[in-house]
């Protein structure tokens, strides 16, 4: 197994806060699933968080949001432990098939949070 790609990002809550106050940027953003398991104690914390998983991932696959790549094409979940992990789309998985020339890969996650930032590291690696 090798690394193939690895993305971090971080992003300042209350840019998020502001941000989602506007439902449209919510709908455009977020997947249906995240918005079902939107967290109600503290939503700008849980959407700041997947906001930078999600440009983490964009930056380890080296593209960024560009040539058809939307948010919504990646979804964060958490398993029952609470470890966060990444839900993506066919379009996801075919520009890392086509753009890592591999055709099976495994993604890892890692998020964290403090009262004014939220920072999230990818790591795409191959599985062969």
């Amino acid at each position: 197994m090798k690394i193939i790609g690895i993305g971090i990002d971080i992003v300042k809550n209350k840019r998020i806060g502001s941000l989602i106050k506007n439902k449209k940027f919510i709908i455009r953003t977020f997947g249906k699933n995240e918005i079902l398991n939107l967290k109600k104690k503290n939503i700008t914390s849980y959407l700041s968080k997947r906001f930078a998983a999600k440009e983490a991932l964009a930056k380890a696959i080296g593209t960024g949001f560009r040539n058809g790549l939307n948010f919504r094409d990646i979804q964060i979940l958490n398993n029952k432990l609470g470890k966060p992990y990444y839900i993506i789309s066919t379009k996801v998985k075919n520009l890392i098939n086509k753009k890592m020339k591999v055709k099976d890969f495994n993604l890892f996650l890692s998020i964290s949070d403090e009262k004014e930032y939220s920072i999230a590291f990818a790591v795409i690696e191959t599985k062969q």
